[in-house]
């Protein structure tokens, strides 16, 4: 059943998979604000701890226990609480055996999907595709909800430069306007057209903020970002999701020069409440609040309850600074009962918003939609779209099943359906994972399929199944070998220090090479590796992420043509982790490096005077370019990028400016292309960078057709801040129009 079908066959109430946006007006149903107001002014001062308390299950004794918490109103929240009956039985008693009956918010990170899982965020970054992500988050809050859970800590939106941080999975790579435009389709698909939909769930963007930058990649570690760069870069993917309705946020763990996220008035009531106008509620990371002790920022858990609630944190997460400490902070006059009230109302507004209060309680026909057949095949479909072909040496791929007698399938991913789905998952399950095996043995037969795992898992390094794995390669067309990362070597607190593929995986794709058979090098990790080697090795090179459920069938697909790659990198490939960071929107230097200026590193001379090889910005070793750029991908068919335009050679800072190009594909295969618009800001009173994003579009191109694209700037589109204030200043820009950030037609114009 396509997913299209699925629109006419799902009932219309709780499992339509809609189109519209959830913008707060939409979101808000009457009368929040006054019902909050009303039912807070009959409130003890205990009820409203409560409500500002959100406790894991693992908190409590037993059953009665968490019970008679419920009924005492002593958590407004619950965390890893899931399973309709259950829940709906403590919903039950929220309702009708507590004093003022509200009901609970449950939550769970839902952060890829539920049981249908779809390629890790960075991996659906790749797909350059808003709708097809909303549509994903769609699903996941189908699922979710179904069990009732109404609250999901995602999207996680951090920038970052560092693809040692293992949380880069998670979010959506580098760039500041691609991770916004896929911020406001996460909120979208998570909290759907109306949040009182029993299908929706409230979004949560997280981690707020500059988590991503943790020093070294390190995670959890200090944050250091001028407040330019929090601003043109850091920010905007939060700013995207609040404008898209996100109800809550959540603060960070990390501190921000100096200040701890948790209890950072800056960020929490200048940016977000006073500028931005945020009106639902932040709730606080795992124990971050009481984390601000061994910051060294509060003295001990009293004094973090004190910080993190004038600082703007309404609900505590997991801890109990707040419970244990509120009363008597009030009395020591440390914090006033308007804060609370103002916290307490703005989680109750949310709970109105979502419907709670008129239904709290989960549909046990929902579950039923559970790994809906359509749900699968939107999950193969994200998985083609998100997998990034970065090598095809004298066109390896794709592969004809009709005319190949045996492939050789290797490696430790290629029957791995746990690793498959990737970091943060806890409710996928391996048993309904299609793995890469499975799906070309079902396309090509199990006796067509000569398999050696050689590997049983990425970071091993014993060798004694080279010989069967060479000997396999050997009566085979083609090599296919799936490596990459285990599922555990990302996520949180799941930094590395070095980037390169684990294991003996590369001793072994060099085994393999030397048999002389084409190897096809599928990467399935949950980071950007640094494959400068093995993509010497192979004759092509897919790198699919950590690809979901349906990343078998999708990966297949690909690699035998139903389907040409398209994805693009949302992220810069290093080299090595030594040129980390590495970024395409990085700003220049005063003695930027070029082909002429940077000698290889084998050329340099033995014997040699002082010498400072060019006097330009390079490493000896790495030189000044990266393994791969920001925004590239190959296809299975050519497309040739001419006749740019601009619509004039000067804009009028009240006008706009037209850019258009044409798009042709010159190959044999109808194939979706990723066009890309860039923007530089030749000068301006901070340092601006290279190039900046400003555009993009997802286009399909049967061959031998030609597609016209344009790209509208304002200048707002060209605003930035300068240290004092937002501007958009005069002068002379560049633009450009190709299919990544290191190529493409160019022109100019001046901004008056």
């Amino acid at each position: 059943m396509k997913l299209t079908r699925l629109l006419l066959v799902l009932s219309a109430g709780s499992f339509m998979l809609v189109s519209g946006s959830c913008n707060g007006e939409k979101s808000v149903s009457d009368g929040a604000v006054e019902k909050a107001e009303k039912l807070v002014a009959q409130m003890t001062l205990e009820e409203k701890i409560g409500q500002m308390s959100q406790l894991d299950l693992g908190y409590f004794r037993d059953q009665e226990q968490l019970k008679q918490a419920v009924r005492d109103g002593r958590c407004g929240s619950l965390l890893n609480f899931l399973g309709t009956e259950q829940v709906n039985e403590l919903q039950r008693i929220a309702v009708e055996e507590s004093r003022l009956g509200i009901p609970l918010i449950i939550g769970r990170d839902v952060i890829h999907g539920y049981r249908t899982i779809f390629p890790i965020p960075l991996g659906m970054a790749a797909s350059w595709n808003p709708e097809a992500v909303r549509q994903a988050f769609r699903i996941s809050a189908i699922e979710a909800s179904s069990h009732g859970i109404r609250w999901t800590f995602a999207p996680m939106i951090d920038i970052t430069w560092d693809p040692r941080w293992g949380r880069i999975a998670e979010g959506c790579g580098e760039d500041p306007f691609l991770a916004s435009t896929l911020a406001a389709a996460m909120v979208k698909g998570i909290q759907g057209d109306s949040l009182d939909d029993p299908t929706s769930l409230a979004a949560c963007a997280k981690h707020y903020v500059g988590y991503g930058f943790a020093e070294a990649g390190r995670d959890y570690n200090t944050t250091w970002i001028p407040e330019p760069l929090l601003r043109n870069a850091v920010l905007k993917p939060f700013h995207a999701a609040k404008e898209a309705g996100a109800q809550t946020f959540m603060s960070a763990f990390n501190d921000l020069n100096g200040v701890p996220t948790s209890g950072n008035e800056f960020t929490l009531k200048k940016i977000l409440r006073e500028e931005w106008g945020f009106d639902g509620f932040v709730v606080s990371d795992w124990a971050s609040v009481t984390e601000m002790v061994n910051h060294g920022f509060a003295e001990d858990e009293k004094h973090a309850a004190e910080i993190a609630i004038r600082a703007g944190v309404e609900m505590e997460m997991a801890t109990t600074s707040y419970y244990d400490n509120i009363k008597a902070l009030l009395d020591d006059k440390k914090i006033t009962m308007e804060q609370i009230d103002d916290a307490v109302m703005n989680i109750l507004k949310v709970k109105y918003r979502l419907g709670l209060f008129d239904n709290p309680y989960a549909d046990p026909e929902a579950e039923k939609k559970i790994l809906d057949p359509a749900f699968l095949e939107h999950a193969r479909s994200v998985a083609r779209q998100s997998a990034v072909l970065l090598k095809n040496e004298n066109a390896a791929l794709p592969l004809d099943a009709d005319k190949i007698s045996s492939v050789a399938v290797i490696g430790p991913l290629a029957d791995a359906p746990r690793d498959q789905l990737g970091t943060w998952c806890f409710d996928g399950r391996g048993e309904n994972s299609v793995t890469p095996l499975k799906a070309v043995r079902d396309l090509m037969g199990e006796k067509r399929v000569n398999y050696v795992q050689a590997l049983p898992y990425s970071r091993d390094r014993n060798k004694a199944g080279f010989a069967a794995a060479v000997a396999a390669a050997r009566r085979s067309d083609a090599i296919l070998f799936f490596g990459g990362e285990e599922w555990i070597l990302s996520g949180e607190g799941q930094s590395r220090g070095e980037i390169d593929m684990p294991g003996a995986q590369s001793e072994l794709l060099e085994a393999l090479a030397a048999t002389g058979k084409p190897v096809i090098l599928v990467v399935m990790a949950g980071r950007p590796l640094a494959i400068g080697r093995e993509l010497e090795l192979s004759d092509a090179v897919l790198y699919a992420w950590h690809a979901g459920t349906m990343a078998g069938p999708a990966i297949t697909d690909l690699l035998f043509g139903k389907e040409s790659p398209s994805g693009k990198l949302p992220v810069t490939f290093v080299k090595g982790a030594g040129q980390i960071p590495f970024y395409y929107y990085r700003n220049n230097t005063g003695r930027p490096a070029t082909d002429a200026s940077w000698t290889p590193f084998d050329s340099i001379p033995t014997v040699n005077p002082q010498s400072s090889l060019g006097y330009r910005s390079f490493h000896l070793d790495y030189g000044f370019t990266p393994l791969l750029p920001f925004g590239y991908g190959l296809s299975y068919t050519t497309f040739d990028y001419s006749d740019l335009t601009l619509s004039s050679q000067v804009m009028k800072m009240d006008r706009t400016l037209t850019v258009r190009a044409k798009v042709t594909n010159s190959g044999e295969m109808d194939a979706d292309e990723i066009v890309q618009f860039y923007v530089r800001d030749r000068v301006g009173s901070i340092t601006r960078p290279i190039k900046e994003l400003k555009g993009y579009k997802r286009l399909r191109i049967n061959r031998g057709e030609t597609a016209d694209v344009e790209f509208t700037l304002t200048a707002s589109d060209l605003a930035f801040f300068n240290g004092h204030k937002t501007v958009t200043e005069p002068g002379l820009f560049d633009v450009w129009i190709g299919p990544n950030s290191e190529e493409g037609l160019h022109d100019d114009f001046i901004l008056e």
